[in-house]
């Protein structure tokens, strides 16, 4: 039995001919009747075309939205003026596929930074897009945003009769200060513009804000949530829920195929002076390149997760601080009130060998705590990195 979808949206994803690889490139996510909106950009000072022009649209127009035009394969990201008048046409070349009014269509885009939007093909695209649009065209939306990822990412919840659906792209440049790369959550539960933008901050924060792949922050970073009202009204607390579980599970796929992975790296700090403490330390951890490259190497250098912790800015008192790694072969205590234990040297190696590792931090100064998801730094990361336009 497949998920199901929220009521009164349809997906369409196509090539369009702007990746060389001819690959899917244009999603189209559109409403049958308007929707409430919230969204959450990037905070990178050179925000892309697509970005700035979804701001004033939703500040503008928190409801009465219809959908969303996605490409991938160029980010329309540091061009200027022109840029953002391509992100502009492509709205309203989506608007005019779909059949929707005027200023109602969200626009996004991943890709290459710098280049020019190809406008024809993007039209093109869109149009082909319209005319596919289904229930059940989730899947090719979602493989349209992919560009390095390998696999789409995709995830579905039930909360009181209400549904959600999100998808989202995002391999590398991952470190995110709002969302990730691109994400887009449809739900047919009845929600206040207001409200809505809460829950999603709130999801946020406990998600997409709550991993790291190469410490990154994109240009074009974008999480969408649209609420068309179908299914009715939500417990506002039961909803807040189901939408942050939906949101972690989407970053923790990002993190999973993170470009040139081999592991999946949970690391969660507690005992800290307060929650941004502990986010703040376990930030640090998950973007070190030493502690990334030792997990990769599979030597236990814990030396380095203190090292990190010990430069966050995170408040610390040595003498408090325990350690513990955790995998496969089971878990393993290797610090305790600041100093090293008798641990099995390999045992340590072997959790650190592992593709599924967790790293616990205890502070022992107060109640503070936060969990980051992360994964290690390869050879392959570079390889990708190093011909990415090529």
């Amino acid at each position: 039995m497949t998920d199901p979808v929220p009521r009164g949206f349809r997906f369409a994803g196509v090539a369009a001919g702007i990746k060389k690889n001819g690959a899917a490139d244009v999603a189209l996510v559109v409403s049958d009747r308007p929707c409430n909106a919230a969204a959450v950009f990037t905070r990178n000072a050179f925000p892309a075309a697509p970005v700035q022009y979804d701001r004033d649209l939703l500040a503008e127009r928190p409801a009465g939205l219809r959908g969303a035009a996605i490409n991938s394969g160029c980010a329309n990201a540091c061009t200027g003026e022109g840029g953002l008048a391509d992100a502009a046409a492509m709205a309203a070349d989506a608007e005019a596929a779909a059949g929707l009014p005027p200023r109602s269509v969200v626009v996004m885009s991943t890709g290459v930074i710098g280049p020019r939007l190809p406008m024809a093909k993007i039209a093109a695209g869109l149009a082909a897009a319209a005319a596919q649009l289904a229930p059940d065209g989730w899947d090719a939306a979602a493989r349209a945003i992919m560009t390095t990822d390998t696999r789409p990412k995709t995830a579905f919840r039930q909360v009181d009769g209400i549904r959600l659906f999100g998808m989202a792209k995002g391999a590398g440049m991952i470190h995110p200060n709002m969302a990730t790369m691109l994400a887009a959550v449809v739900t047919d539960a009845e929600i206040a513009p207001a409200a809505l933008d809460a829950r999603l901050r709130q999801a946020t924060a406990a998600s997409f804000n709550s991993i790291s792949i190469d410490g990154d922050t994109s240009t074009n970073d974008t999480l969408l949530v649209l609420a068309n009202g179908a299914a009715g009204p939500v417990d506002a607390d039961r909803f807040a829920a189901a939408l942050t579980d939906l949101c972690a599970d989407l970053a923790r796929q990002i993190v999973r195929d993170g470009e040139g992975a081999t592991k999946f790296i949970t690391i969660a700090v507690q005992g800290a002076t307060s929650d941004d403490d502990a986010r703040r330390a376990a930030k640090a951890v998950a973007n070190s390149p030493l502690v990334k490259t030792a997990f990769y190497g599979g030597d236990a250098n814990w030396g380095r997760i203190l090292a990190a912790v010990g430069y966050s800015g995170a408040a610390v008192d040595p003498g408090r601080a325990d350690l513990w790694i955790e995998g496969q072969p089971g878990r393993l205590q290797l610090v305790a009130a600041g100093q090293p234990l008798a641990y099995s040297e390999e045992l340590a190696t072997a959790i650190f060998q592992g593709a599924d590792i967790r790293v616990t931090v205890e502070l022992g100064l107060a109640a503070g705590r936060a969990t980051v998801w992360t994964c290690d730094l390869s050879h392959a990361y570079v390889d990708i990195n190093g011909s990415y336009r090529t």
